[in-house]
C-alpha cells in the first residue's frame, strides 16, 4: 500500500511540474513575441506601434537598442534632455544619434547609461544633461535595474536570458492580454521609434491631463526643489566617470538644463544659491582638470535668468501654451536644437545670453550675471516671484 501511495506521489508531482512548466513555457513565449513593452526590439515594425503615454520599461528597450544600434553620439539625462534633444540635427549628418536619458534619472541612472553605451559600442560624443536637485547618487529611474548595465561582450546572450526572466511577470502577461484585446494602446509613439525621443503627443497627452500648462506651473516647480543633490559624492562620481570616456577618446559635453527661470529662483528662496554657485564652481574646474590632461571636455549652464528661461508663464502672458517651455520643468525641442547648436555647432541662431560655457576664467562673471539676472526677474516678474514663495513657504 506505501510502495502505491509513494507512486502515486511521484505521479502526481511529475504531472504537476510538467503543467506547470509548460504553463510557465507559454506565458513566456507569448510575453516575448509580443513584447508590450518593447524591451528587445530595435529597427523592427513593433516600434510603431502605438504606445501609452506614460512609457513602460523604457530602460529596459533602450539599453538593448543601445546594443544593437550602437551609436556613435549618445545623449544622457533625465526627462528633460529625453524630451528637449533632437537627434536629428545638421551637426550630426551622417552620424548615429540615439537619445538615452530616462524619465525621472539622477545622475547615477545616467552614468550608468553612458557606461553601457561605451561598453556595447564606438562611443564618440556624450551629451549630457545635469540638474543640481538631481546631482546625486540615488537611483531615480526604479526600471532601470543595473543588470542591464553591459560588463563585457557577451552582453546580447545574456540580455535575452533577462529578457526571458523578465516575461514571466504578472504585469507583463496581464498587458500582453491587453494588447492581444486591444486595450492596450495609445495615441503616441514609443520613444525608441525616435531614436529615443519621447514624442511630443505624449508629453501633450499628459499637459492636457492636467488641465493645461497653467496648472502645471505650480506642481513642476514644487517637484523640482525637492531633490536632494548636489552632493560630493555625486561630484566625484561624475568625475570619474568622466576620466573613464575620456579613456576611451568620447568627446563630453556636459550641460546645466534650461530649465524656466522660476525653477532657479526656488532654489535661491529655498536657500539654496550658496550651494547652487559652488556646485557650478565645482563643475568649471573638473572640466578645466580633464582638457588639461588632453580630454575633449566642455560644460555649459544654460539654467539660470537668461531671454530663455524667463518667458512668462499663461498666469501672466494669458497663452494657453509656451513657445519654449512644455511647463517650467520641461523645455522644448526648439530649446534644445539651441542647445545642441551652442555645444556642437556653430551656435547660429542661437540668442547670445544662452549657454555660458563653465571655465575657471568664466565662471566668477557667470556667478556675478546670475545675482544681476536673479534680482531684474524678481522685479520685472513680480507674479512668477510670488508664486514661487508661495510654493517654497510650503516647506
Amino acid at each position: 500500500m506505501s510502495t502505491h501511495s509513494n507512486a502515486e506521489w511521484r505521479s502526481y508531482v511529475t504531472i504537476l511540474v510538467a503543467c506547470s512548466a509548460a504553463v510557465i513555457g507559454t506565458v513566456a513565449a507569448l510575453n516575448y513575441q509580443l513584447d508590450p513593452y518593447l524591451i528587445h526590439q530595435w529597427n523592427t515594425p513593433e516600434l510603431q506601434r502605438m504606445q501609452p503615454g506614460r512609457e513602460r520599461l523604457s530602460a529596459w528597450g533602450k539599453t538593448y537598442a543601445l546594443a544593437r544600434f550602437k551609436p556613435a553620439i549618445v545623449y544622457v539625462g533625465n526627462s528633460r534632455t529625453e524630451l528637449g534633444l533632437p537627434t536629428g540635427i545638421a551637426a550630426f549628418a551622417g552620424q548615429e544619434v540615439f537619445n538615452g536619458a530616462l524619465s525621472g534619472a539622477s545622475l547615477s541612472d545616467a552614468m550608468a547609461m553612458v557606461r553601457h553605451a561605451a561598453t556595447v559600442g564606438n562611443l564618440k560624443a556624450v551629451a549630457w544633461g545635469i540638474d543640481a536637485p538631481s546631482f546625486s547618487m540615488e537611483i531615480g529611474n526604479t526600471d532601470f535595474d543595473r543588470e542591464l548595465v553591459a560588463k563585457g561582450p557577451l552582453y546580447l546572450w545574456r540580455r535575452a536570458l533577462l529578457n526571458l526572466k523578465r516575461a514571466i511577470t504578472l504585469d507583463m502577461t496581464a498587458d500582453s492580454i491587453r494588447l492581444l484585446k486591444g486595450t492596450f494602446s495609445g495615441n503616441c509613439r514609443s520613444s525608441l521609434a525616435l531614436q529615443g525621443q519621447r514624442d511630443d503627443v505624449c508629453m501633450r497627452e499628459r499637459i492636457d491631463g492636467w488641465g493645461g500648462t497653467k496648472t502645471a506651473i505650480v506642481p513642476r516647480v514644487r517637484e523640482y526643489i525637492r531633490g536632494t543633490g548636489p552632493t560630493a559624492e555625486a561630484m566625484q562620481a561624475l568625475d570619474d566617470s568622466v576620466a573613464g570616456l575620456c579613456r576611451g577618446g568620447t568627446s563630453v559635453r556636459l550641460y546645466v538644463n534650461p530649465t524656466h527661470a522660476m525653477t532657479s529662483d526656488a532654489l535661491y528662496w529655498a536657500g539654496k544659491w550658496p550651494e547652487l554657485e559652488n556646485w557650478q564652481t565645482q563643475l568649471a574646474d573638473l572640466g578645466a582638470r580633464h582638457r588639461a590632461r588632453g580630454c575633449d571636455v566642455r560644460i555649459y549652464d544654460f539654467s539660470g535668468f537668461n531671454s530663455v528661461t524667463t518667458e512668462s508663464i499663461p498666469q501672466v502672458s494669458s497663452r494657453p501654451d509656451m513657445v519654449y517651455y512644455w511647463e517650467p520643468s520641461h523645455y522644448r525641442k526648439n530649446v534644445g536644437q539651441m542647445i545642441l547648436s551652442r555645444m556642437f555647432g556653430d551656435g547660429a541662431g542661437v540668442p547670445e545670453d544662452f549657454g555660458v560655457e563653465l571655465t575657471p576664467a568664466t565662471i566668477a562673471a557667470h556667478l556675478a550675471r546670475g545675482h544681476t539676472g536673479r534680482d531684474r526677474y524678481q522685479l520685472q516678474h513680480p507674479e512668477e516671484t510670488r508664486m514661487v514663495r508661495a510654493i517654497v513657504a510650503e516647506h
